[in-house]
């Protein structure tokens, strides 16, 4: 005759033993080495407590319209520059020279924040002065946003040199982040918010081009593009954060833990191994 199943119900297990035991002393332990050997490993692994994280973020660059040019030539001591700072322009005498300055920012994604700035500098020469070496200062305003508030002074250095006189010297860079610690993750960050003092941004210039040969009655020409790049801005976590991901990795090692020491506790309690009472309990089953 063919049987069917008409019902079913679970039933559950139950192994109790006295509080002083060999079958308690070895819950105790297995207990301690599920949960904390786990801890150990992630912790020794490295990466547990996340000192710091990074993410990416256009910068909010300005051009401040603050310059400071220097021009050497080919005999120690002869220089010609200019500068926007007026106490820095009376101590040049004869070596100050005013230049033709032409400057624009470009927002290429239009997404408000400038991308590139533009310049175009023409310093005019007598027909004897040579032009062998350019140093130039560009000073801008510098923001960041998205997770910490921070504005700050900051400048881009360009120099190059040549042994030939020059007519022309273009350049295309970037400005881009220079971090020695990283960033709180949120809140106003204005320790920096003060005249340039130590370089907090690097212009990183790849094809600089010396042009020589120039006419008689020509200035020199100074011209380049330093673009605002998106930047990988290093930063300290949060509490939260830290949390988080130090539980997602005991959590995974803690799950194998648990694998293992189930089955190694089903089979001692089972078997017999230490001396257990077992009780079966029925549950009813509810539809």
């Amino acid at each position: 005759m063919v049987m069917y199943e008409v019902h079913s119900h679970p039933v559950h297990q139950k192994y109790k033993s006295h509080i002083c035991s060999k079958a308690t002393l070895l819950q105790f332990f297995v207990i301690i080495l599920t949960f904390i050997p786990p801890l150990i490993i992630a912790f020794v692994t490295h990466g547990f407590w996340l000192k710091e994280s990074f993410y990416r973020e256009q910068p909010d660059v300005r051009f401040k319209h603050e310059i400071l040019l220097v021009l050497q030539g080919n005999i120690p001591g002869s220089f010609l520059a200019y500068s926007t700072f007026q106490n820095f322009n009376q101590l040049l005498q004869q070596k100050f020279r005013i230049p033709l300055i032409k400057s624009w920012e470009n927002d290429d994604n239009l997404d408000g924040k400038y991308d590139s700035l533009h310049f175009n500098i023409e310093i005019p020469l007598r027909d004897s002065e040579a032009i062998h070496s350019v140093q130039l200062l560009l000073i801008f305003d510098y923001q960041l946003q998205k997770y910490v508030s921070l504005q700050m002074e900051s400048i881009a250095y360009i120099y190059h040199s040549s042994p030939l006189a020059g007519a022309e010297f273009s350049t295309s860079g970037k400005l881009r982040l220079q971090q020695s610690m990283p960033l709180p993750h949120k809140g106003v960050h204005a320790i920096y918010n003060i005249s340039v003092i130590d370089v907090s941004t690097e212009y990183v210039s790849s094809y600089p081009l010396w042009t020589g040969g120039r006419a008689a009655g020509q200035p020199f020409v100074l011209k380049g593009t330093v673009f605002y790049p998106e930047e990988t801005i290093m930063y300290r976590p949060g509490f939260w954060q830290l949390i988080k991901m130090a539980w997602i990795q005991y959590l995974s090692v803690l799950f194998i833990f648990l694998f293992v020491f189930r089955r190694v506790k089903r089979f001692v309690f089972e078997n017999q191994v230490v001396t257990v009472v077992p009780m079966r309990i029925e549950k009813e089953h509810q539809d």
